[in-house]
């Protein structure tokens, strides 16, 4: 198969490391083609900790998704989550030369590439600047300003930042893995785009995406996004705390927590008891499933009330700011029994579990539709748009002829006078070029 007709996301999770193969078919669906999953170690709280273990978990993960499908893959989409993010609110405006002139794509790059000069602490680094709504000469709430007339443009902007070093680090791994970086995502960004539709984002929903080690939070309002968020704590202290309350070694915590764990201790019955064998010839130990629901109960309340004030810190308690379609929970931890009974109990808001079926194709794997490949499924969306746009071209410089080339451009130009007819145009990111940027950091880095 050619290089060009599938693309990978890699999902560098705490818990498991995801590689998945696949590509748009004629019905503008994904077909995944290939999936490889494997333990991850070496990644504490979705940062890098361990630049060796991560990179042999990636290599497993990769090799068995290039098993599966007889494909060997090249670049990949892979996204980016820890503790380190945060985000934050930001005004700015430039002054036109000319207001007798229409405003361009290149106005909205200056005022982008401004928000860029941003102060930030040491070692911290913008990955998303994204643009929420502008202003033309005072007048506001203005969602597209291409095509108007305007001295003052400006704009209020949602700014992600990260630390620098721990996205180097990233992009450490997936280079000594013998891969190349495609682009890197936003995970709570990757996980909407796999989850939620257009209806929810317009309206107003809050993503929470529970994961391993961190609970990711992305809030649209009006089809944009207005608030995201890192919790660092996720599915993975859960099970500590059943480890240490119940005295029992982690690998039966999980098993426990996965079979019989439920987040609402109200439904269980004082003699439903659960036996585990004991260690090395020691006596099995009894454990009531009331008492395990307390203990995750306790835990999973924490993690949902700080993710509500995260909520509340938007505003969604103002009545222009409510959040209509309520929450959507997604990532392994939205599988546990009873949560969403238990959010709706805690936020007041109707909540759903979000599978990223939607853009499957009709005969996916059962188990690739799971909440758990929502980030996965979300980066490989990713991968296929920007193979769709025909980013990235390092790989068909490789692999193809020059005759062959020429034709690409002359596509290229045609593809760019068809949407320059359209006023909504795609725009080549700040944050492609960041990644861009990245990327060259990390080839002279050797």
């Amino acid at each position: 198969m050619e290089v060009g007709n599938y693309s990978v996301g890699l999902d560098i999770g705490t818990t498991k490391i995801v590689a998945i193969i696949g590509k748009k078919n004629e019905y503008g669906k994904i077909e995944v083609l290939g999936i490889g999953k494997s333990k991850s170690l070496g990644v504490h709280r979705g940062v890098v900790n361990n630049i060796t273990q991560t990179i042999q978990s990636i290599q497993q993960a990769v090799e068995e998704a290039e098993v599966n499908s007889g494909l060997k893959i090249g670049s990949v989409v892979v996204g980016i989550a820890g503790q380190h993010i945060r985000s934050l609110h930001h005004s700015d405006y430039i002054t036109r030369a000319d207001s007798e002139e229409v405003i361009n794509d290149d106005d909205l790059d200056k005022l982008c590439n401004q928000v860029y000069k941003l102060v930030m602490l040491p070692g911290e680094e913008i990955i998303h600047v994204l643009p929420q709504e502008y202003k033309v000469d005072g007048q506001a709430e203005i969602k597209e300003p291409i095509g108007m007339y305007g001295g003052r443009l400006e704009a209020n902007f949602h700014v992600v930042v990260g630390q620098v070093s721990s996205i180097k680090n990233v992009g450490r791994c997936i280079k000594s893995a013998g891969l190349d970086l495609g682009n890197i995502t936003l995970e709570p960004l990757a996980s909407s785009d796999a989850v939620l539709s257009k209806e929810e984002k317009e309206a107003g929903v809050a993503l929470i995406d529970i994961g391993g080690g961190t609970t990711d939070l992305a809030i649209f309002k009006d089809g944009i996004i207005r608030h995201t968020a890192v919790i660092p704590f996720g599915g993975g202290v859960i099970t500590e705390d059943i480890k240490e309350g119940c005295s029992i070694i982690e690998k039966q915590a999980e098993l426990l927590k996965v079979r019989f764990g439920s987040a609402w201790p109200g439904e269980n019955k004082d003699n439903e008891i659960v036996s585990i064998p004991g260690l090395r010839g020691r006596e099995p130990k009894e454990i009531t499933l009331k008492n395990l629901s307390k203990i995750i109960h306790a835990r999973v309340v924490e993690i949902v009330e700080q993710v509500y004030t995260e909520i509340k810190n938007y505003g969604h308690d103002e009545q222009k700011k409510k959040l209509i379609a309520g929450i959507v929970l997604t990532g392994g931890g939205s599988q546990l029994k009873h949560l969403k009974q238990l959010v709706e109990y805690i936020t007041g808001m109707d909540t759903r579990i979000g599978y990223p079926n939607e853009h499957l194709a009709g005969d996916s794997d059962a188990e690739i539709a799971s909440p758990l490949y929502a980030t996965a499924v979300g980066l490989l969306m990713n991968a296929v748009a920007n193979e769709t746009k025909g980013k990235p071209v390092e790989e068909k410089e490789e692999l193809v002829d020059e005759g062959e080339l020429v034709m690409a451009g002359h596509e290229e130009e045609e593809h760019q006078q068809q949407a320059a007819a359209k006023v909504q145009k795609e725009r080549k990111s700040v944050f492609d070029k960041w990644s861009e940027k990245l990327k060259d950091f990390l080839d002279n880095a050797e």
